[in-house]
C-alpha cells in the first residue's frame, strides 16, 4: 500500500475512515462516494486522503441527524461557496430535530404518569400501563 501517495486498498480506506468495507460499498451505491480508479489498469480499487474526508463528511453529518438525502444535497454545496444553502438544510434540520424533541417530551410525559400509576396501583387492578397499551 503506497500510504505515501494517499493510495489505499478499500480494506485501509475503510479503517482510516473509521467504517467498515460495507458500509464504503454502500455509499458508493448511494452515489455518495465516488468510484475510485484502479491504477495502471490493475484490478484493485485505490483510495486517497480525499476519499477518506468525504467518509468524514458524511459520518460527521449523519451524527448531526441529516439522512443520507440531505448529506448529498450538503456534498454538492461542499466547495464552502454556498453558505446560505447550507444555512438553509440546517434550519430545516433544526425544525425536523425540535419536533422529534417535542414528541419525545410528550412521550415521557405520558409514560411518566403511566410509571407513576403503576406504582400506585392496588394488587387487585390491572396495570394501567397494560391497559393503556390495550386500547
Amino acid at each position: 500500500m503506497d500510504q505515501k501517495a494517499g493510495k489505499f486498498s478499500i480494506g485501509s480506506f475503510a479503517s482510516s475512515a473509521g467504517v467498515n468495507v460495507e458500509t464504503i460499498r454502500f455509499y458508493q451505491r448511494k452515489g455518495l462516494l465516488p468510484m475510485p480508479r484502479k491504477p495502471g489498469g490493475g484490478s484493485v480499487h485505490r483510495y486517497g486522503d480525499a476519499d477518506v474526508a468525504r467518509v468524514r463528511f458524511i459520518k460527521s453529518a449523519q451524527r448531526l441527524g441529516f439522512s443520507l438525502g440531505e448529506v448529498a444535497q450538503l456534498l454538492e454545496l461542499e466547495d464552502g461557496t454556498h453558505c446560505c444553502d447550507v444555512r438553509v438544510l440546517a434550519q430545516q434540520k433544526l425544525v425536523d430535530i425540535r419536533e422529534k424533541l417535542a414528541d419525545l417530551h410528550r412521550i415521557e410525559a405520558v409514560l411518566s404518569s403511566l410509571v407513576q400509576d403503576c406504582c400506585e396501583r392496588r394488587e387487585t387492578e390491572r396495570c394501567p400501563l397494560i391497559v393503556s397499551l390495550q386500547r
